[in-house]
């Protein structure tokens, strides 16, 4: 949205000549105190070069140019290792926080659904010492249950503090760590803990009894259960012979000293640390294995990346600790110093579904100053941020069994905080958008607008606590607008990751001076990227004016391929005649001369139509994606031809709105069935696709009055689409939109 092209005809010249005043009076004090000639220096450096002096790469950091970087901590090589140095460093500090449960209610909707509401009180705290005593007594309580080194554990558990423990108490034990999506169906995970043959599984409650109890009798080695919750529970109708503890009772296990004492086979770098099973995008899900040297590397790259990390830093966990960008930044975190409030997306603002009205969501008790985000997997519940002069009661948001919502979190709150402020009084949004066109101008050029800051975006900064000094989005490109958006109104840098489960999570992560959209950074220090051509030429590095071809990522990160798999599905992974390790990503970039990458399209996502043009189907989905009508997209193309079409998963607020200007009434399925709304639907997506290509438009597009969520299949545990399975689902509407019946 272009704040700016909305009010060019505004005469309000007071105000300009106020803000110009502002500028001339703050702006020379502020450059001079700030240091920002400096930081524009070191934003416009070279950050990476070619080793080879050719197009292709491979391209390294230029802060480590000479070798790649394994470590981190001298003498620190294994995980356990990091976290003792952790123990000596911090002892009594906070390290793992829970907010109190007070109570629960029920609040029935007018739609006569019951949700449940949560009122929390503050953090509880463990200290350092605390989770080292906690993990010790843990692993020595797996063992005294008949769990083997180098033999795989796995969790299959809600991301929370006693996951933390658990993994910690099976790296020092030298335990490999099968991690498992909260959210996989019965099948998956049943998949994934058969082709481990684990026979020791922790988890909680709620995924026993609702995901597990029902194929418990199809999981061939599982001999042992051990369930996190700290009450004890009377869970009955189990296989027998299965003997289900709590994590409490384990503890008490290895607390007693002929346990306790008993020594500890600890890992060496080249033991297997995890097993992280993918979301399984075309296929089953993947176990990624991902050796102790293989993390330590992709984390020593990654924290170079993030000035000042440590005791001061507070971070939200919130995202499921099964993913790698997760779990490598909350291992970060604790190797630092700084302490890990736990949340949910259902709980994570004072708006979230779980929270009572009235009471403070996680962000907002928390207050925390780091944060991650990771599009198509996480949500933030926003039917209404009470940003900046907002008014009216906000509507009740959408819910989904698995309290996720397959958008971007910070899509999500641009377009409604964008929303918000159409619905202003002709004043306030002038001001607002003045503002924000100013900020947004000197934020363009590597500045900053503190007076803004105060007056006008403190209430949108509030939304996260207030104190978020940096945010760090990874799993897909973030758009230009957004990232702009997050910029100006939280008031703080948004950085860009690029990594994959194959590579720890390493791969490129934006400098915090780097005031430039759309790129994704330099290589980190532990690895370097070079450029392979597409063999339909699509893309090359010769291109112009950058070199462009499918990415492949080398170093010490690499992880060594997949669990029991056999040489077709390892066929992306291969050593260099120097012994480096390298991963066939299936994404293609463009290399900036400043070293930094680009995301441009993804190689299973290119379609050739009849007519010869490519379409990037993911590229296209992406711009698509801030239009107000749609909160998910899919575009469909077939190679026999020459137009593209869509299906939409629509924004229900947005849509009912547009069916009542246009007098359609009917249920909700009616309406996104309606041939007018198709066709303003259209109209829409063809206004905000209007500078992209005219064959990459879709022509028809189908509105689904239902969600795309992992139980329906459509999309996977991390919220990415599955092509295939759409395409069967929406079969008889492609052949219809193609003219074929």
């Amino acid at each position: 949205m272009n704040l700016k092209d909305n009010i060019q005809s505004v005469a309000f010249f007071p105000l300009h000549l106020i803000i110009w005043l502002y500028t001339l009076l703050t702006f020379i004090p502020w450059y001079l105190i700030t240091g920002a000639r400096k930081k524009q220096a070191v934003a416009r450096r070279v950050k990476a070069r070619s080793m080879s002096g050719l197009a292709e790469g491979p391209y390294r950091s230029v802060d480590c140019f000479g070798s790649l970087a394994t470590i981190d901590f001298p003498g620190k090589d294994t995980l356990d290792k990091l976290f003792e140095l952790a123990v000596q460093r911090f002892g009594t500090a906070d390290c793992l926080g829970t907010r109190e449960l007070l109570s629960e209610e029920n609040e029935v909707q007018p739609n006569g659904k019951i949700f449940k509401k949560l009122i929390l009180g503050q953090y509880k705290w463990l200290s350092y010492q605390e989770v080292d005593v906690a993990a010790k007594h843990l692993g020595s309580g797996l063992a005294a249950l008949g769990q083997k080194p180098r033999n795989t554990i796995a969790i299959f558990c809600e991301t929370r503090a006693e996951w933390m423990i658990s993994a910690q108490a099976c790296f020092r034990h030298n335990f490999p760590l099968v991690t498992l999506y909260a959210t996989l169906g019965e099948d998956a995970v049943a998949y994934g803990l058969n082709e481990c043959g684990v026979t020791h599984l922790i988890t909680s409650v709620e995924l026993l009894e609702t995901r597990l109890k029902n194929v418990l009798s199809g999981i061939r080695n599982l001999k042992h259960i051990i369930y996190v919750d700290p009450k004890r529970s009377s869970l009955r109708g189990y296989p027998e012979g299965l003997r289900i503890h709590s994590m409490h009772e384990v503890q008490e296990l290895g607390a007693k000293p002929e346990n306790l004492n008993a020594e500890a086979q600890r890992p060496s770098p080249s033991d297997l640390a995890v097993v992280m099973y993918t979301s399984g995008s075309t296929d089953k899900p993947k176990g990624v294995l991902m050796m102790h040297s293989n993390l330590i590397a992709g984390m020593a790259g990654q924290c170079a990346r993030i000035p000042g990390l440590g005791p001061k830093d507070t971070y939200i966990g919130y995202l499921p600790l099964a993913h790698v960008l997760e779990m490598t930044a909350e291992i970060s975190c604790v190797t630092y110093g700084c302490r890990i409030g736990y949340s949910s997306p259902q709980t994570l603002s004072d708006q979230s579904t779980k929270i009572k009205k009235g009471s403070k969501g996680d962000c907002s008790v928390l207050k925390p100053t780091l944060m991650a985000a990771v599009p198509e997997m996480v949500h933030i519940v926003t039917g209404s941020h009470p940003c900046v002069c907002l008014h009216g009661p906000p509507p009740p948001p959408p819910q989904s069994t698995t309290g996720f919502y397959s958008q971007e979190i910070m899509d999500r709150i641009y377009k409604n905080v964008m929303s918000k402020v159409q619905e202003m009084g002709y004043l306030r949004r002038t001001l607002f958008q003045l503002g924000y066109d100013y900020k947004l101008a000197q934020v363009k050029k590597g500045y900053d607008a503190p007076l803004c800051n105060l007056l006008l975006f403190k209430k949108v900064r509030a939304l996260l606590g207030g104190n978020v000094r940096m945010m760090l989005s990874g799993g897909a490109p973030l758009s230009s607008a957004t990232q702009r958006f997050m910029n100006v109104c939280f008031c703080c840098p948004v950085g860009q990751g690029y990594g994959l489960t194959e590579t720890c999570g390493a791969g490129t992560i934006t400098e915090v001076a780097d005031y430039s959209t759309g790129r994704v950074g330099a290589p980190l220090v532990c690895c370097e990227i070079k450029l392979r051509d597409l063999a339909d030429g699509s893309y090359t590095t010769k291109d112009q004016p950058n070199p462009r071809g499918e990415i492949l990522i080398g170093g010490p990160n690499v992880t060594v391929g997949y669990y029991r798999s056999d040489g077709d599905i390892n066929k992306d992974f291969f050593v260099d005649e120097d012994g480096q390790r390298w991963f066939c990503t299936g994404d293609v970039g463009e290399i900036h001369p400043d070293g930094c990458l680009q995301i441009v399209d993804r190689k299973k996502d290119l379609v050739k139509l009849q007519a010869g043009e490519y379409v990037s189907l993911g590229k296209v989905e992406s711009a698509l994606k801030s239009c107000s009508l749609i909160d998910n997209i899919c575009v469909y193309a077939n190679s026999d031809q020459n137009y593209v079409i869509s299906f939409v998963v629509a924004n229900k607020k947005k849509l009912m709105d547009l069916a009542s200007d246009k007098g359609i009434q009917g249920s909700w399925e009616e309406i996104c069935n309606h041939p007018a709304i198709e066709t303003a639907v259209l109209t829409e997506i063809r206004e905000v696709a209007k500078s992209s290509k005219r064959f990459e438009i879709p022509v028809k597009v189908r509105l689904s009055s239902e969600p795309w969520t992992p139980e329906t299949g459509l999309v996977t545990d991390a919220y990415k689409l599955k092509r295939k399975e759409l395409k069967n689902h929406y079969l008889h509407d492609i052949e219809r939109m193609y003219g074929r019946k």
